[in-house]
């Protein structure tokens, strides 16, 4: 499979960075503006062109005269439009790739967590919620501590180990969380 080919536009730093961080695996050409391009058209041609427009200029942007929009992705806009674009394409191409391919467990634990806290944080931004650090922390925290507990089958001080906790502060966070104990009980031996 060929590598993703992208003709950034754009004099901006900025936003040249965050392309070229976003797409490691993509061929991107950058220019200033189109009028240094070579006027070759490229082989194969680019799958994205990403102009910066000024702002209200959005409909007058000026392409090389090989970029066919009707073939071609082309984003237009200020600065901070194409990082918003860039940030929702990418969310948009993680989280449909999971889906479609069913693989949200071959995500890194990183890129799953960055998809499912982005959904909620846009979520609890539209109802304007505060102090979203702490009710996060808690949100990951409780089912991290959970799972270790499972994991060692309810014994605390193998739990705060693979945590790397003190063991009374596992507790504290057992008591705060309202994390449910169940402890595997010793058989008892009945003699007939």
């Amino acid at each position: 499979m060929s590598a993703f080919s992208i003709l950034l536009l754009t004099a901006n730093p900025d936003v040249q960075a965050q392309f070229t961080l976003a797409f490691p695996q993509a061929s991107i050409t950058i220019n200033s503006d189109h009028l240094t391009l070579s006027t070759d058209p490229p082989n194969p041609p680019f799958d994205a062109v990403v102009v910066e427009s000024p702002e209200g200029q959005g409909h007058a942007i000026a392409l090389p005269a090989y970029v066919d929009p009707t073939q071609t992705l082309v984003i237009a806009g200020s600065p901070a439009t194409l990082i918003r674009a860039l940030q929702m394409f990418q969310q948009l191409c993680r989280s449909t790739y999971a889906m479609q391919n069913g693989k949200t467990r071959d995500l890194s634990l990183e890129d799953y967590i960055d998809l499912k806290i982005g959904d909620f944080v846009r979520g609890m931004q539209s109802g304007a919620a505060k102090n979203l650090h702490p009710m996060l922390i808690s949100a990951v925290e409780r089912p991290l501590i959970a799972s270790a507990l499972r994991e060692t089958q309810g014994n605390q001080i193998q739990a705060a180990e693979l945590l790397g906790l003190n063991r009374n502060t596992l507790r504290k966070k057992i008591s705060d969380l309202h994390i449910p104990l169940q402890r595997k009980r010793a058989k008892t031996a009945h003699n007939p």
